[in-house]
Order: C-alpha cells, then structure tokens, then sequence
C-alpha cells in the first residue's frame, strides 16, 4: 500500500474493524467508530476519516478510552434525556443519543440528549445525517480541546467546535458539517502529511501571527476572516451546548487530543437534537418545501465559471466517485496503517 495506490472503501471498513477489535474493543465500538470515520472518508472529509484510526487505537491501548463501556440514561424527561458515555470512543455514545433523539422526537416531536463522559467523535455529519435518513431534522454540537484563538486573540480559546445540521430533501439530505474554526486542526495535520502550504489567514504561529507554513501552525483562526467574531461566537454556543449544559469541561480544560497522556479519561460532552418536521406541519408540505427550495437553489444564476451548489452536495458527488475508484491515503495514514497492521497481525487494506 502505497500513497500511489487507491483502497477500496470496502477494504477500509474490513481493516478499521478488524484493528478495533485486535487491541480488545468491544463489537459496539468496533462499530461506531469505524461507521463514523467512514462517513468522513467517503464524503471526502479526510481530515476526519479513516486517518483518525492510529490515534484511536493508541488511546484504547493507553487506556484514556474505555474498551468496554456501558453507556447509560444519566437524567433528563420528557424529550429531553442525559446520557453517560462511560469513557467510550466517542461516536458510541453520540450514535446512542442521536438514536435515542430520534425515538424521542417520534414521541414529542423533538428530542434533544446531552452525552457525558464521550471523547473525540469526527464527523459530526454522521449523527446529524442518522436522523436525516430517519426523516427528521438533526443538529449536532461537540466541542473539543483548545486550538482556536479568538477574534483578535493571540491564544488558544475554543475548540474546532462544529456544528453539523441535517435534512431530509428529495435525493440525498442537505448536509453542513462545519468546524467554527477557518478550518479544522485535523486538516493542518493532514496538510503537513502531504506537504501543502495553507490557505490564507486560517491559522497563526505560537505568537498569534497568521502562517500559512502547516508546520509551524499553533493555533487557527475562528472561521470569518476579518469577521472572525462571528466564527468565535458561534465556537461559544457550541461551547454552552456541548459542555456547559451537559457538565463537562470547557475547550481550554480539555486534555490535548495529541498527549502526550493518553491514560486519563478527557470528560468532553456532546449535544444532539432530532426534530420530527410531523410536528410541524403535514409531511407533504414539508416535502415540497425542501424540494422547491433545493431545486430554486441549485438552479440559481450563478456568477461566470461557478457553479451553485446545495450543502452536502459536493460530498455526494465525491462518494459517488470514491464507491466506484477507491481512495488515495496520505503517507501519514499510510504509515499508521503499516505500524497498527505490523503490530496486530493485520492485513493491510487492499485495492
């Protein structure tokens, strides 16, 4: 396996699955994990992939994330419900709280659950996107440990904090999937993998100072540019969302994702909400909405040489592409994957 070779995504999912077991995780977050890092893979979202799966497998084996957790109901009544996490990887306990958000909204027509005691959970358009396929509205928040100055700030505040939203509309949902950041951390990383200088204004050196040299990026830029306020402010609703309401850490009490302690647990909180369109108004009038504003939207006039697109659509378009060709990894990942396979008697992934 070599950066000049694509994988498929079949074989993607056999190794993720295969390496989470091999170090002792259970068959849940075997799962999730894997489900959740091939939503980012196959809608092109590398940055949170499948190049994520070195990390979580050292945080397994050095115990800051529980093997075998037993999420469970904390709180919470009505539409409304608190869960435990129990340490685990955290896409098990934000797929719990979006499933149960959806049966939750199929009730009261909206559900909304706060997860405690999680860890980093990628994509976060894979919990949203699990109640757009069940027809409802989903919005998911998380934040994480402190990367992103502020407005006109010189230190790391907030976390890349997304924000994800979903909706069903004819075809495939309408998907954004955003970090509150200019971009994500995860991506700067994957930059210096593959040697590319960043794009203007989205990351600063240790002094505050924008840089556009990936390996010398010690902090990122609120997303905005010179309106970064805004980008910092919507980082701060996350924030609220995300940890104060659930009771867990603020960004700059989290432990770093990278370590170097990899043993004690990192107690972050998410938010996820399920709205029923049902409860609202009739199906058919939601429906049609959607598809008069999505048709209306992508049939817009568009400036010379553009092209309008509806969010999600571009990552429908490269997962089209990906299910029939396969994926190119970074060397990063490459390397990972040779390390973890070497190590747990793995084959690699294959073409």
């Amino acid at each position: 396996m070599t950066e000049d070779h694509l994988v498929s995504l079949g074989e993607l999912d056999r190794f993720c699955r295969e390496a989470f077991l091999a170090v002792g995780a259970n068959a849940e977050t075997a799962d999730s994990a894997t489900r959740a890092m091939m939503h980012g893979t196959t809608l092109g979202v590398d940055s949170h992939g499948v190049r994520l799966l070195p990390h979580y497998l050292t945080a397994l084996e050095g115990g800051r994330l529980n093997k075998n957790p037993q999420p469970k109901k904390a709180g919470g009544f009505g539409a409304v419900e608190v869960w435990d996490a129990d340490h685990a990887q955290g896409a098990v306990g934000t797929y719990r709280g979006m499933a149960r958000a959806i049966e939750l909204a199929g009730s009261f027509g909206i559900g909304a659950v706060g997860v405690r005691n999680g860890s980093h959970f990628g994509p976060a358009g894979a919990y949203a996107i699990k109640a757009a396929r069940a027809g409802m509205i989903g919005i998911t928040f998380c934040n994480s440990d402190s990367f992103v100055r502020l407005h006109d700030g010189a230190m790391r505040f907030h976390g890349t904090n997304p924000i994800a939203v979903a909706a069903p509309a004819p075809g495939q949902p309408w998907l954004l999937d955003m970090a509150t950041s200019a971009i994500p951390y995860n991506r700067v990383q994957l930059y210096q993998s593959l040697g590319v200088t960043l794009p203007e204004s989205v990351a600063s050196d240790a002094q505050g100072i924008d840089t556009r040299d990936a390996h010398l990026a010690d902090m990122l830029a609120p997303v905005g540019a010179e309106f970064g306020f805004k980008g910092a402010a919507l980082a701060g609703v996350v924030e609220i969302f995300s940890a104060v309401l659930t009771g867990m850490r603020l960004s700059f009490d989290i432990l770093p994702m990278g370590g170097p302690d990899m043993e004690t647990p990192r107690e972050m909180g998410s938010f996820v909400l399920a709205v029923n369109p049902d409860a609202f108004t009739p199906r058919s009038t939601f429906d049609a909405g959607m598809a008069r504003y999505m048709n209306t939207l992508r049939n817009s006039p568009m400036r010379e040489g553009c092209r309008v697109m509806a969010p999600g659509d571009r990552e429908w378009l490269v997962a089209d592409e990906r299910r029939q060709n396969g994926v190119r990894l970074d060397p990063v990942t490459i390397a990972g994957f040779t390390d973890w396979a070497d190590k747990l008697g793995l084959s690699l992934p294959g073409a």
